[in-house]
């Protein structure tokens, strides 16, 4: 909402050096949000005042063009020219060059004089063109930017002015005028006029105010006016699409009379266009009062208006030209030719006021919020009107705001309203709210007195009435987000001030903290960034043929997924099944631009639908809340969720420098990652072959627990991918379920003893089949070394000539070490041997 200060200055005591910063500042103080400051004057400035055309001479010239070589007077004959900058005649007659010929002698224009800075940093100066010196320029309403029209100049006179000789045109156009903005939240739909952040001003300031609607004085009562007819036979919600509307007609206006120019330079700094004097002033009273209105040539209403809902196959043409298909839940306004316009959203072009309109009827109603919120949405028609409507608007004010269109018009346009109108509807009940006299202060924390409550709601515009030692409190008609003693107290805090709110910090309740699962995730994740890896947040939706390709280790193994109604893209309409895709488009992303040594990673929820439905049957209705039977159905209808964590490595480990050569990534530092992340919470992960069919064939290692469990898998991406993403060759990936590895972990992750004696280190190579995991031969070792093997790890795998077909040579290095003495060399080599003995049994082992 733009608030031009000129205009809030008639409703509030706005100090005269206010700028639109002090005000954001003292709105912001009562709960407001500062947007943005519009200030004209900061692209343009002076000296441009107006002038008149003493003569005006045309002269073709060799180009084609014929341009006019005028005098125009810029300061009132007799007085003296005080203006004395360079290229400004003392005689107060400018002689200047013109190219427009929609202006004659006689005519009042805007100069700009030498001196002057116009939009865009185009400064004015004495000139010499087209053979003579140009000492200014005569402006049409682009360059002023007050306009688009750049086809002629401004004749002021079919504006409806004629100011002064040399009057300052800057504040003619308001253009010294200034505007704040700011947003406004969907609970303070008052403040979308100034009528609101008048009211408002004055509480952030203690100011008066005067409600702009109490300067008008509609009827008492309005009869005899044009038929209307409330006809909505399918409410939303059981709520009437219209509960009011006023009715009010005026007669005889003068077509040819323009808007006035204080009226067009107010809406222009609201952020609206003027467009025709009847128009205008619906505008102009929907800033100023918060309430739409809407004016038909009642010459082209044909018959009783009713407001209904719209039914199957009609169409209306709006008034941005297009032809719209209605939805049997738009609400219409209709009249015996059929809809002229969708109810609190935009009038249609077949009753739309022109430049021949003499005859209008003014409408001003209340629609229901649900329903021109839903007829904006499905329409994509956002509109100031509807901005309001689905926000709320004041039920009272509606008679206020036709009396005022009505007033302006007979000002303006020269028109005669008749004393008949319509006024149909029924008011809704008032809210009625008990506020416990005590509740205030115990909520917001701090003390307030009886008397500062009343007097705070009064001050708020409500009825306040004490029952004993609470109150009874009616909001005002405005105010429709209070609804609950909440509301109120909250209203209570913001008026007195949210600064004086004592700043308490809570105590934390002994016993409680993070959950179990938030620690681990949280273990996890520092744990990868500790270990050089970045962490990035990669796009949730992926494609079909992604879920399926990295969803399944099998390849053709179905994988159900989830499909996204109504997805951003149809190429990427399905939730993920896998965290890899999206890490891979991150990873294609950075390497298309330069950025090849990676190490992501992504914690993050897959979807993983299991038997059953997903979803619900139907949407439950909006504007009212869910039953806890169709919440509990929602919820059976979400799929599994479980939490992932993976990590792509591409290039090499670290920057080469000097006396460094970096090292490629490849399938160790993947399993390198899964075994930190199992250490990091206390599971023993077991690493052995495997097959996926998004990954290498040979170089993948499948990640399970201790009980068999299969809970991710790492290694080498498959050269088909790694070429379809266009990514490095033997880039390297991994993922775990986190949530299975959370469950598995143990509640305390208990530390081991660390021994002060010596170790022992021994190694010891042994001759097995090629198809026995390297994993299954280090844990026969460690059950057969017993209690004194503190470590054993591989250390080289080879194959070839020496060792036999179909065979190869694990060497593995063992550390031994007692907890109660240093052990011997001849004990080390004992349990050595029972290692390598119970290897024998198991696989047929045989020593190198």
């Amino acid at each position: 909402m733009r608030i031009p200060l000129s205009w809030l200055r008639e409703y509030t005591q706005l100090p005269a050096d206010e700028t639109a910063e002090d005000l954001m500042a003292d709105l912001v103080s009562v709960g407001l949000e500062e947007e943005a400051v519009h200030r004209p004057s900061e692209s343009i400035s002076g000296p441009i005042v107006v002038g008149q055309v003493l003569s005006l001479v045309k002269e073709p010239q060799t180009n084609g063009k014929t341009i006019n070589w005028c005098q125009v007077r810029v300061v009132p004959e007799g007085q003296e020219q005080t203006l004395t900058g360079k290229g400004i005649d003392p005689s107060g007659v400018q002689g200047i060059v013109c190219g427009a010929h929609n202006f004659v002698e006689g005519d009042k224009v805007v100069v700009t004089l030498p001196g002057a800075t116009l939009p865009g940093d185009f400064h004015i100066a004495a000139r010499k063109t087209y053979g003579h010196v140009s000492a200014g320029m005569i402006a049409s309403a682009r360059e002023l930017g007050i306009g688009e029209d750049h086809d002629g100049i401004i004749v002021l006179s079919r504006l409806g002015l004629d100011p002064e000789i040399g009057t300052d045109a800057l504040a003619l156009f308001g253009l010294d005028d200034e505007a704040a903005e700011i947003n406004v939240t969907p609970d303070r739909s008052y403040c979308f006029s100034i009528r609101g952040i008048a009211r408002e001003y004055a509480h952030a300031t203690g100011t008066s105010f005067e409600d702009p609607a109490t300067r008008v004085t509609p009827p008492a009562s309005l009869e005899g006016g044009y038929d209307v007819v409330l006809d909505d036979r399918a409410p939303i919600h059981g709520v009437l699409g219209c509960d009011r509307f006023v009715a009010r007609t005026v007669r005889g206006i003068d077509p040819t009379r323009p808007t006035p120019q204080w009226m067009v330079s107010r809406l222009r700094l609201a952020g609206v266009r003027s467009i025709s004097l009847p128009v205008d002033i619906s505008n102009y009273v929907m800033f100023e009062l918060g309430q739409p209105t809407h004016c038909y040539d009642l010459d082209k209403l044909t018959g009783t208006i009713t407001v209904r809902r719209a039914e199957d196959g009609e169409k209306l043409e709006t008034l941005d030209g297009k032809v719209r298909e209605l939805d049997p839940e738009d609400l219409l306004i209709t009249d015996e030719s059929g809809p002229i316009g969708i109810a609190g959203v935009m009038g249609g072009a077949s009753t739309e006021c022109s430049d021949t309109t003499v005859s209008v009827l003014i409408e001003s109603a209340h629609f229901d919020t649900v329903t021109v919120g839903r007829s904006r949405r499905r329409h994509k028609l956002p509109s100031e009107a509807s901005k309001r409507f689905e926000r709320g608007v004041d039920w009272q004010v509606a008679d206020e705001a036709a009396q005022r269109v009505v007033d302006l018009l007979v000002e303006l346009g020269g028109g005669v309203a008749d004393e008949a109108g319509t006024d149909v509807g029924s008011a809704p009940a008032p809210t009625r709210i008990l506020l416990p006299g005590t509740f205030a202060s115990e909520r917001i924390g701090m003390e307030f007195s009886e008397e500062l409550i009343a007097r705070t709601l009064g001050d708020l515009g409500a009825a306040v009435e004490r029952r004993g030692a609470d109150f009874l409190v009616t909001p005002p008609s405005w105010r429709l987000d209070l609804e609950t003693k909440e509301d109120l107290s909250e209203e209570i805090a913001r008026l007195v001030g949210y600064d004086k709110i004592p700043s308490r910090l809570p105590v934390a309740p002994p016993g409680r903290g993070l959950t179990r699962t938030q620690q681990q995730r949280r273990r996890l994740v520092q744990a990868l960034a500790d270990a050089g890896l970045t962490e990035v947040l990669a796009y949730p939706f992926v494609s079909e043929t992604a879920n399926a390709t990295f969803g399944m280790a099998e390849a053709g193994a179905p994988r159900p997924a989830v499909k996204l109604a109504n997805p951003l893209s149809e190429e990427l309409g399905w939730l993920r099944t896998s965290m890899l895709p999206g890490l891979l488009e991150v990873a294609k992303r950075n390497n298309a631009r330069g950025l090849r040594d990676l190490a992501l990673f992504e914690a993050g929820l897959v979807f993983l639908p299991e038997d059953g439905a997903i979803g619900s049957a139907s949407i439950p209705p909006l504007g009212e809340r869910p039953t806890d039977d169709i919440l509990d159905a929602l919820e059976a209808g979400l799929p599994h969720q479980p939490l992932h964590v993976a990590a792509v490595f591409t290039g090499h480990d670290s920057p080469a420098a000097a006396n460094h050569t970096p090292r490629l990534w490849d399938w160790s530092d993947a399993i390198d990652i899964a075994r930190l992340v199992g250490d990091v919470l206390g599971v023993d992960l077991v690493v052995a072959q495997g097959a996926h069919q998004a990954f290498h064939p040979g170089r993948t290692a499948q990640l399970a627990l201790r009980t068999g469990e299969v809970v991710g898998y790492a290694g080498e991406l498959h050269p088909k991918l790694l070429a379809a993403h266009d990514l490095p060759a033997r880039s390297v990936v991994l993922e775990l379920d986190a949530d299975a590895l959370f469950e598995a972990a143990p509640d305390v992750i208990v530390a081991k003893h660390i021994s002060t004696f010596p170790v022992a280190t021994q190694d010891v190579a042994l001759i097995v089949d090629a198809g026995i995991p390297a994993d299954e031969v280090k844990d026969a070792l460690r059950e057969g070394a017993g209690e004194l093997l503190e470590e054993v790890h591989l250390f080289d795998v080879y194959s070839g000539p020496g060792i036999g077909e179909g065979k190869k040579s694990l060497a593995f290095g063992l550390r031994f070490r007692a907890a109660d003495r240093t052990l011997t060399a001849d004990e080390a080599s004992e349990a050595r041997a029972a290692a390598v003995e119970r290897a024998a049994e198991r696989f047929g082992a045989v020593q190198r």
